[in-house]
């Protein structure tokens, strides 16, 4: 038998049960949408992180307290509870002097309630030096930020994110100029954030305060030691080489001759994107081999199925074989159903997946501000026509195969 009037017997066949067969292919559908689905939100969240760390800037290096971690990031020592005094406003200035380094900032913080009239939040609070804003490119949606005066004088100005703004203030009062207490100290509030979103360290831009590093440290915290430091590589010079004088001038600072003492930490950004990116990369195929576990259920489906097939179509099989019909024929045939099965399968599977994954988009770029971004990898499309295809073979071979072997004189007296 030819293959195009194999392919055609095969085709009948499925339509005249449509039913069995839309019930048939349900688990492959539901295995690759969910394949497609979860690749697909693994790629967003990839891409949604790593643009958030890369936003910060390519020239960044950050120093924390502590013993290096092997080149592992990690958040910084007061975030985990530990207090570790190492870092001192004298390696700001130490830094600042080198000429690799364009600038660096200082960096505290801790959580408070912040109140405004009836309304408040518990929300992360920065001191920061008036620096930080341009290490860490912020910008600013309303007023201006607080200037290195303020740091020095230790006056009470703050700049908040814009999500805080709205729970504050609302939309229609200006939160230029206004008071808000934290931790029950008053403060002028002098700017917004433009943008909120995940800053350093996990901390959303939409919610925070910042203020000037000396009345976070006396008033807030009562420390005189430093969080983070973050240094902005010069761009004439290799940030690998800012690295290594940065290291220099901390040791010298802190008297240690042997590296393998070193308290202090120091990451570039490429060394927290690469570590981001295998993480995530891991999580997304921890996903897609979750959802895959579906598709050995819907393949097994479709073994059972066909086996069926097979025993109520014995007098069938008896009666082509017995016109001449060859065991690989009936084979030919079987097979190609159970891939034809699959293959539609996978292919309805990928269009609601696909719709669902831009249903995603829609709803949280429009209902949230997470600033999702769309990711529709080929590979998941490539990933789910493969499977569809391996899995109809794989899972019709041995029904095929039960249908060729078949005795034609038993299977035509078969009732």
């Amino acid at each position: 038998m030819l293959f195009k009037d194999a392919f055609k017997t095969s085709t009948r066949s499925l339509m005249h049960g449509k039913m069995r067969s839309i019930l048939t292919m349900l688990g492959i559908v539901i295995g690759i949408a969910s394949v497609i689905i979860l690749m697909s939100i693994g790629q967003s969240a990839q891409d949604l992180i790593l643009g958030q760390v890369q936003s910060v800037g390519s020239n960044l290096i950050i120093i924390t307290p502590g013993a290096p971690n092997n080149g592992k990031f990690s958040s910084p020592a007061s975030a985990q509870g530990i207090v570790i005094t190492s870092l001192q406003q004298r390696d700001v200035d130490s830094i600042s002097r080198e000429p690799s380094v364009n600038e660096a900032a200082s960096f505290v913080s801790g959580i408070a309630e912040v109140v405004f009239g009836n309304n408040n939040k518990t929300v992360s609070y920065q001191g920061v030096t008036s620096n930080m804003f341009s290490v860490r490119n912020l910008t600013l949606g309303k007023g201006f930020v607080f200037t290195k005066g303020d740091v020095d004088s230790g006056n009470h100005v703050v700049v908040i994110g814009p999500d805080l703004a709205n729970t504050l203030f609302g939309t229609t009062l200006s939160p230029i100029d206004k008071t808000i207490r934290v931790k029950n100290v008053s403060f002028r509030v002098v700017g917004v954030l433009s943008k909120g979103g995940v800053g350093a360290f996990g901390v959303d831009q939409g919610n925070i305060v910042i203020m000037p590093i000396t009345v976070a440290q006396k008033q807030l915290l009562g420390i005189s030691y430093l969080n983070v430091i973050l240094a902005q590589a010069n761009p004439t010079y290799d940030i690998n080489f800012a690295k290594s004088r940065i290291t220099f001038a901390l040791r010298q600072n802190h008297g240690i001759t042997d590296p393998n003492k070193d308290d202090f930490n120091i990451q570039t950004q490429a060394d927290i994107l690469a570590i981001l990116g295998t993480i995530t990369s891991i999580f997304t195929l921890f996903l897609a081999a979750i959802a895959s576990i579906s598709l050995i259920v819907g393949g097994i489906g479709i073994m059972n199925i066909m086996l069926v097939s097979v025993t109520e179509r014995t007098r069938e099989i008896g009666l082509r074989k017995a016109v001449g019909a060859t065991n690989g024929d009936i084979l030919q045939q079987f097979l190609i159903e159970s891939v034809l099965l699959t293959f539609t399968g996978g292919a309805i599977g990928i269009a609601i997946g696909g719709g669902v994954v831009g249903l995603i988009y829609i709803v949280l770029k429009n209902f949230s501000s997470i600033g999702w971004v769309f990711a529709f990898p080929i590979s998941s499309v490539i990933l789910g026509l493969l499977v569809s295809g391996i899995a109809g073979i794989a899972f019709g071979i041995y029904p095929a195969y039960q249908a060729g072997k078949k005795n034609p004189i038993d299977a035509l007296r078969y009732e």
